[in-house]
């Protein structure tokens, strides 16, 4: 009787979760990507089918003039009944379309009017949107629940949820102009730097925006990576956060110099939020300040550049801040969201942050102090940088959980598909400098182990099994800093100098006239000589690319295993288990399943979570470079992704495909 009646009391909490589906791009607002639908589980996955696709027309329309570069990779929610009950999401070019979830069926669409200036065509993307219920308003009236759409030229949307409709009284007809209030920005004075792509957080009565800065990469004078709050209702500007404290009663802005205060940008949030609406909080994961890998303009730690960073969503109040790099030099920017979990801590259920990081740490926080609930160690380190720089002598570890990557690289983690090819990557090894994951980078060359490819999505978590889920990283990349007299005039001015893969770019405002070169082709064997891999062969060991459990409770890695096969990528297609690496994250569910695209093998998986044992994969048009999400509706699951590829992952193609899965009625 009493196991019935505690069955009685979880009922109604157990159905508002299920009916609530996936209201934000990572299912609940503190992007745990869990969900509790278990329709599809081990002994049924085997039988998914696609329920219905949906094609944004993109390649041959907007998309093919700027030759196919961008594809879908928004997350789509759900809205509840009482807004519409649409299945909403973005294409790169900022329509919002309102599908129905059971048929896929276009309900409507918005298109948001005119480009402001200073957008370049290579930087069109979107990555969802978000909705608000303003319950303030009357039931049934206009904008009671409504989409907001943050668009990459600096403009906020607010729609009607249930139509599309302008929301009258957010800024001028539902369209507001940001750039104003970020102009206003201290250590802003060229505002089309900014862009803004993700959806934003909206906790507080606050639309929190981030930002990407186009100059952070290779000007140590950047624009300020201000986090910036705007009225859920009015689109009224409420309040700025800027990782670089410059106002001189801040208690870190005694680490750094009036110099650097003065002039450092970046630090910025250029990936996604999550929160916590009872605390009214919304968590920041801040990047680097300026410029990337090179650190001479600002001795010190930095701080609160590369940190988790809980703010009130009403007011913007710093509530605390741990920072996971210090003086970063490595572009190992927070690019992973910090994750809202219960658990199982001392015995009873605790909430927690989890935020995992580029260079395979995992960091576990009290919500409410951000105190480590598993201790970190300040580890002395290697710094030997180039002159002037002020590197770190420690960094932080957790001594739980285990590093998911390799912290030291040697001679001996060559690799080659043939003899050649090995003996091309020893001769890399003896080229360049190498070592820990803190070595710094040098004139001559570093190879950067596990290397700074920023993903976003990456994890999901489990609150039955205290399981983090997550996709990792385990090969090299490569930076240099060269004089910049060796960088020549034709070299500077290519548009992709200093970018990955590019010709060296100067770094603007260097103290030490520094030039920057970066990318993954000098740590790969030379394909002249690697007639295998037309991307080459990577000169570290597989697999490259895994996929883990880590439980929380215990800090222990409970299993990992590789992640995608290379028989797209090669020339000879042989399904190695290697790890075919992409960008994007997991999905867990009650079903005891991960769901998982991101990699470079135009795959969908699913996974036993117990295990890691793959039960399941289709093949699709093209990768899922974003998270997949689930949902039910009429007594059925479905479950939900954008196969739209991502341009870096040569030779795939993009695509706008929305893809819906379930099994057969």
């Amino acid at each position: 009787m009493k196991k019935i009646l505690i069955l009685l009391l979880l009922l109604p909490f157990a159905s508002s979760i299920a009916e609530e589906g996936w209201p934000t791009w990572g299912g609940a607002p503190g992007a745990s990507k869990y969900s509790s639908l278990d329709q599809i589980n081990i002994d049924n996955v085997k039988d998914l089918e696609v329920a219905w696709t949906y094609r944004t027309g993109d390649p041959t329309g907007q998309m093919a003039r700027w030759g196919n570069t961008f594809g879908l990779q928004a997350v789509p929610i759900l809205l509840p009944e009482e807004a519409g009950g649409h299945l909403v999401f973005c294409n790169p070019f900022w329509k919002v379309i309102a599908l129905d979830p059971i048929t896929g069926e276009e309900r409507w669409t918005m298109q948001p009017p005119g480009v402001q200036k200073g957008l370049q065509d290579l930087q069109y993307k979107c990555r969802g949107v978000a909705q608000w219920h303003d319950k303030e308003a009357e039931p049934g009236s206009l904008c009671e629940y409504a989409i907001i759409q943050v668009t990459g030229d600096r403009r906020i949307f607010s729609m009607d949820a249930r139509n599309g409709e302008p929301c009258p009284n957010f800024g001028e007809n539902g369209e507001l102009d940001v750039t104003p209030a970020m102009a206003k920005t201290p250590k802003v004075d060229d505002v089309t730097q900014l862009r803004t792509y993700f959806p934003p957080a909206i906790v507080g009565g606050s639309i929190i925006i981030g930002s990407v800065v186009g100059d952070k990469f290779r000007n140590a004078n950047a624009q300020s990576g201000a986090v910036h709050a705007f009225d859920t209702r009015t689109g009224e500007f409420k309040w700025y956060w800027d990782p670089v404290p410059r106002n001189p009663g801040d208690p870190e802005a005694k680490n750094w110099t009036p110099e650097s205060l003065a002039n450092t940008g970046g630090g910025n949030v250029w990936t996604y939020m999550s929160w916590d609406e009872e605390r009214d909080l919304v968590f920041l994961p801040t990047s680097s300040a300026s410029p990337n890998y090179y650190g001479v303009n600002r001795p010190g730690d930095n701080r609160y550049a590369n940190s988790t960073v809980a703010l009130r969503g009403s007011t913007g109040e710093l509530v605390w801040h741990y920072q996971t790099i210090h003086h970063d030099i490595w572009d190992l920017d927070t690019s992973p969201e910090p994750m809202v979990v219960e658990v199982d801590w001392e015995g009873e259920k605790k909430t927690a942050v989890a935020q995992l990081t580029k260079q395979g740490l995992t960091f576990l926080y009290d919500i409410d102090t951000g105190e480590p609930l598993w201790p970190v160690e300040e580890r002395p380190v290697d710094t030997n940088g180039i002159e002037g720089e002020d590197v770190s002598p420690t960094q932080p570890y957790p001594v739980k959980p285990p590093p998911l990557a390799k912290f030291v690289t040697t001679k001996d983690d060559a690799f080659g598909y043939t003899f050649i090819d090995k003996i091309a990557c020893e001769g890399i090894y003896d080229k360049y400098a190498h070592g820990t994951s803190w070595t710094p980078p040098q004139k001559r060359g570093l190879i950067i182990q596990p290397g700074m490819v920023g993903n976003w999505g990456a994890g999901a978590y489990d609150p039955e099994r205290n399981l983090l889920i997550t996709n990792f990283r385990r090969f090299s990349l490569f930076v240099g800093l060269p004089d910049a007299s060796t960088v020549s005039e034709e070299e500077a001015k290519d548009i992709m100098a200093g970018m990955p893969s590019g010709p060296p770019g100067i770094v603007a405002n260097s103290p030490t006239n520094s030039a920057m070169v970066r990318g993954p082709d000098k740590v790969f064997s030379f394909p002249e000589v690697s007639p295998i891999l037309p991307m080459f062969s990577p000169c570290t060991k597989p697999p490259w690319y895994l996929l883990g459990a880590i439980n929380l409770s215990t800090g222990e890695m409970e299993w990992e295993v590789p992640l995608g096969t290379l028989d797209k990528q090669m020339r000879i297609p042989l399904p190695l288990k290697f790890g075919a690496v992409g960008i994007g994250g997991p999905m867990v569910t009650a079903g005891g399943l991960i769901f998982i695209g991101a990699t470079a093998d135009e795959r969908f998986r699913a996974f036993n979570i117990e295990t890691g044992e793959e039960v399941w994969q289709d093949s699709l048009p093209t990768s899922n470079m974003t998270n997949p999400m689930t949902y039910e509706r009429d007594g059925r699951q479905y479950i939900v992704l954008a196969a739209g590829g991502h341009h870096i992952f040569y030779p795939q193609k993009v695509s706008d495909w929305l893809i819906a899965y379930a099994l057969p009625e």
